[in-house]
């Protein structure tokens, strides 16, 4: 591989690293939580912002968009951490957390069905641009999850047993509607920015494939971490390495990849 290649895929390769490191962690929390589709819904909330933003004139990659997109993601935030109940209910969160994934994809279409960009946006929504993120992203991005990375790590017991044992986390008196909104809080600043860089279906796959894989061949959270850091890391290195030579769209090309990735470990887990 050429020197001018790897430099110019050393940017996009780091924020996938980055994406990988904080996902597959957050991606655990998500599984046991058994809520999988809060990531896309937080996702697609927050494309609703970005679209809102657009319409408004306001420059895609400026930061009112972002904050715009945000205020979204935390309202979004805010609802899924106050409906969670470990009691059981006649209405299941997922149920609520996929209402509101259908009704931010239809007020999107809805929104840009009169734009002359509008099939253009929703396709950077979707699978985003990561080939051409800039160096000043990737420090941007890297220095607010080192700041949320840090929060987890430090209230780690506490996320970590809301996440795995609410009911063992209510016994302890822990307010649990305070935990689900400082997590789904941290969460959504994490999706707001991943959004922003590398489109909804691809955020998706970092956060849940590669925690699914750790999943099914380990029982330890630190094996869980391992296993999907290495997922990530490989699909990273294939998927932005074959966008590249065979000119293919770098997000599709790395959930596809993704998706491979799941359906071999899925094989080797059976046999094994």
């Amino acid at each position: 591989m050429k020197w001018e290649v790897i430099q110019f895929l050393m940017a996009p390769f780091c924020i996938c690293l980055i994406l990988t490191g904080i996902h597959v962690y957050l991606g655990i929390h998500v599984i046991s939580r058994g809520v999988i589709f809060v990531d896309l819904a937080l996702a697609q909330i927050a494309a609703l912002g970005a679209t809102v933003a657009f319409l408004f004139g306001l420059p895609h990659e400026g930061g009112a968009t972002y904050f715009v997109s945000l205020a979204f993601t935390l309202l979004g935030a805010a609802v899924f951490a106050t409906t969670r109940n470990v009691e059981k209910r006649k209405v299941p969160q997922e149920a609520i957390i996929g209402v509101t994934y259908a009704i931010s994809s239809a007020a999107i279409i809805l929104l840009m069905d009169k734009s002359s960009h509008g099939a253009e946006h929703i396709k950077d929504m979707l699978v985003g641009n990561i080939l051409w993120v800039t160096w000043p992203e990737v420090l941007m991005t890297l220095g607010l999850y080192s700041v949320i990375s840090i929060f987890h790590f430090k209230f780690r017991k506490q996320f970590l047993l809301i996440s795995l044992n609410p009911e063992e986390a209510k016994r302890k008196k822990y307010s649990l509607k305070l935990w689900d909104m400082l997590f789904y809080s941290s969460f959504g600043f994490v999706i707001t920015s991943s959004v922003k860089v590398a489109g909804v279906l691809l955020v998706f796959s970092y956060l849940v494939v590669p925690s699914v894989i750790g999943m099914l061949f380990s029982k330890t959270i630190r094996g869980r971490l391992t296993i999907g850091w290495s997922v990530g890391f490989l699909a990273s290195v294939f998927g932005l390495t074959a966008s590249y030579f065979f000119d293919l769209p770098t997000g599709a090309c790395l959930v596809v990849l993704f998706g491979i990735l799941l359906f071999l470990s899925g094989l080797i887990r059976i046999f094994i």
